[in-house]
């Protein structure tokens, strides 16, 4: 088995705004630093042997303030950085509501539906961390493993390991600094946490609907 702790970086400055990042690299919000030290907190007393992150900066220093209680270095893995957005990158939901009306509503209704313009789609982040997360439970068996991530590719994970369709991508609670705890066993995947966030106390601010 493989214990995958899957974790969401921390506030950006762009999140309380509702401003779309995807591979655009804004840093963590004075609010989000103060997550990611509680998150290395709560991840102080849990067994680790390997920690694998985006290489974007909100993903990097979540990632780092798990590992700096554990003398781990940070393995940095593209595949699971953040979905390209496209020409949504960089605009508030506003603006993209007004702009990208139709596939706006189709993003929340039919996501596995949207390939952003000039962006990815659903299909394509799943095949890239499938690939990831095969390499895994490749690697790491009998293993804890931290994954630091977005909540586009967090979600994918989730429909790739209950093997379930990518059209209820929403179905999955993936609030800031949330983390869950997943059991990949030989013939299943058991979700055994889901979007733990009790660690964050005031800290804590529930993810906007569509970001």
């Amino acid at each position: 088995m493989v214990r995958l702790y899957i974790v969401r970086h921390a506030e950006s400055e762009w999140n309380p705004i509702c401003r779309y990042q995807g591979l655009l690299d804004p840093d963590l919000s004075p609010r989000g630093e103060k997550q990611a030290e509680l998150l290395g907190k709560e991840f102080s007393h849990i067994n680790i042997d390997a920690i694998y992150s985006s290489p974007l900066r909100r993903t990097l220093k979540t990632a780092k303030a798990i590992a700096k209680n554990h003398n781990i270095e940070v393995i940095e893995d593209k595949r699971i950085i953040e979905i390209d957005h496209g020409l949504w990158s960089g605009l508030l939901q506003e603006e993209v509501k007004e702009r990208f009306g139709e596939d706006f509503k189709l993003w929340l209704e039919e996501p596995h539906k949207v390939k952003f313009p000039e962006g990815e789609s659903l299909e394509d982040v799943r095949q890239r961390v499938e690939s990831f997360l095969e390499d895994v439970k490749r690697k790491h068996w009998d293993q804890s493993i931290v994954v630091v991530s977005h909540t586009v590719p967090i979600r994918v994970m989730y429909c790739i390991l209950l093997g379930v369709p990518l059209s209820v991508f929403w179905s999955f609670g993936c609030d800031n600094a949330s983390y869950s705890v997943v059991h990949m066993e030989e013939r299943r995947n058991v979700i055994m946490k889901l979007n733990m966030t009790c660690h964050l106390g005031e800290f804590y601010v529930e993810a906007h609907k569509g970001l």
